[in-house]
């Protein structure tokens, strides 16, 4: 799942209350890390946006082991191998997804069909949206394998429809990147989705 989860994970603490808003802010700590866009206060949004890892990791040490065994179990996201680092699961290859789950997750989402208050969706919704592709998206690169895998998914709407998307590949070095976005939005541009 890798960062694909913080979708999930950003409904859970929003209905867990442990975050409030996408203005909800997380100080730093002060710790370098390798991403410098990390090292600085975020907000919620920021946070989702910067695929911040840190300020994750704190949301999940608040909500819980069990909260989230609760969550995945009651949604049916992917499958959760036992034991798991709580502050790490959807990094390091404990929480797996296939793509046929992760579009059918989505589409619950979209509809707002899960158990998450009405709030905790206009949140997601607002931090979801990439101004550079017009999806409510996340990328994620599960790190922990050769070679990594990278992800992309959300979904599109336009006046007639929605267009639903999940993307993984083999990541074999940096410059492979690009190709989750570059790759997706040529096929939605195919299909009219995109202009």
């Amino acid at each position: 799942a890798a960062s694909t989860f913080k979708i999930l994970n950003t409904l859970i603490a929003l209905q867990e209350g442990v975050v409030n808003g996408k203005d909800s802010l997380f100080k730093w700590d002060r710790q370098a890390r390798s991403i410098a866009g990390w090292n600085r206060d975020q907000t919620l949004e920021s946070a989702f946006k910067l695929s911040c890892v840190w300020c994750y990791q704190q949301l999940a040490r608040e909500i819980g082991a069990q909260t989230y065994r609760d969550y995945l179990h009651s949604i049916g996201y992917g499958q959760l191998r036992e034991p798991f680092k709580t502050d790490s699961f959807w990094l390091d290859g404990s929480l797996q997804i296939s793509a046929l789950e992760q579009v059918a997750f989505l589409q619950q989402v979209y509809q707002r069909s899960l158990p998450f208050r009405p709030a905790a969706y206009d949140t997601l919704q607002a931090i979801m949206l990439s101004e550079h592709t017009a999806a409510y998206s996340k990328t994620g690169l599960a790190g922990g394998t050769t070679p990594k895998i990278g992800w992309y998914v959300g979904y599109v709407v336009t006046a007639g429809d929605v267009w639903f998307f999940a993307t993984n590949l083999d990541i074999r070095s940096d410059e492979q990147l690009p190709l989750r976005l570059l790759l997706t939005r040529e096929a939605l541009q195919a299909k009219g989705a995109l202009p």
